[in-house]
């Protein structure tokens, strides 16, 4: 079973809807398996839980 992880900001839920959707969408147009084989994790993220450059987003303009 394919998997698929999204990590990012906090979305709406039409907009995970959406998101999940793509994501299912063009891995099974890809690899050809079908959409139904797909599982696809959204894990929100808040910015000051994620470092880029040793520097918190949340700390970051």
């Amino acid at each position: 079973m394919p998997t698929i992880f999204f990590y990012g900001p906090e979305l709406e839920l039409e907009k995970k809807r959406e998101m999940v959707k793509a994501f299912t969408q063009k891995a099974s147009e890809l690899t050809g398996l079908p959409e139904q084989a797909f599982v696809v994790y959204l894990h929100a993220c808040a910015r000051e839980n994620v470092g880029v450059g040793g520097v918190l987003l949340s700390e970051r303009e």
